[in-house]
């Protein structure tokens, strides 16, 4: 696989969930970078926002894994539709599985949008809807 510059913002991302590396994923966002989870109704905008969210995936998960990545781009638009595999280990050892697409958006050298359509139940918890 070519890695180009948006598959690389993406790889990036994912490593910044996975290794819960809050400064590398919010290095790949913009500061009003809106987040939706379109599958459940929910909309984040911004980088405390969306950390937010983070912090209670992690606290809610052992880890979370997202690999076997398939992208579309579209450069001329700086867009990204990328299908992938997450497992989540749950605190009581249970793995859940489940296949997402995610939609970036960017602008500049960062993401300003990202649209998220989930399998299952919503492990991106949330505590306000925008």
């Amino acid at each position: 696989m070519r890695e180009t510059k948006l598959k690389s913002m993406v790889i990036a991302y994912f490593c910044g969930v996975d290794d819960e590396d809050l400064p590398l994923l919010l290095g790949t966002l913009s500061e009003e970078c809106v987040f939706s989870i379109e599958t459940h109704g929910i909309k984040l905008i911004g980088h405390d926002a969306i950390s937010g969210m983070f912090h209670r995936l992690w606290s809610n998960h052992k880890w979370v894994r997202h690999d076997q990545f398939s992208f579309v781009e579209d450069t001329q638009n700086d867009t990204i539709a990328v299908r992938f595999k997450v497992t989540n280990q749950l605190p009581d050892d249970q793995l859940v599985h489940k296949s997402n697409c995610n939609f970036f958006t960017v602008k500049g050298n960062k993401f300003s949008e990202v649209r998220v359509y989930m399998s299952g139940e919503n492990t991106l918890d949330h505590a306000n809807r925008s």
